[in-house]
């Protein structure tokens, strides 16, 4: 019974770090995508790209996240807003890549 309690408090420790990083990941994330509304010149195609397969890759990261049943609620909603950030993260982007456009 011990080392499923050990089990329990190491993954919910992990978690925690990996919920963390993704928030970290999309706070960089906003902050390039501010300073290409902010500056025309940065979003050429390339930054295009690779905003994109970040945007992608945070996006698997965050949707291939499986909780399981003895989970603390927290973790729920802290993963609902890390996609509900990512989801408008997107939306901002693809204004940004508009405007770009246009």
């Amino acid at each position: 019974m011990q080392k499923q309690k050990d089990m329990v408090i190491s993954f919910e420790r992990n978690s925690g770090d990996f919920l963390l990083n993704l928030s970290t990941a999309l706070d960089e994330l906003d902050k390039d995508i501010a300073e290409a509304q902010e500056i025309d010149s940065i979003c050429t195609d390339e930054w295009c790209v690779a905003i994109e397969r970040n945007i992608d890759d945070l996006h698997n990261e965050v949707y291939m996240i499986s909780e399981p049943r003895f989970s603390d609620p927290s973790e729920s909603h802290k993963i609902r807003d890390l996609r509900n950030r990512l989801h408008d993260l997107y939306e901002r982007y693809k204004g940004v890549k508009q405007h770009a456009a246009a």
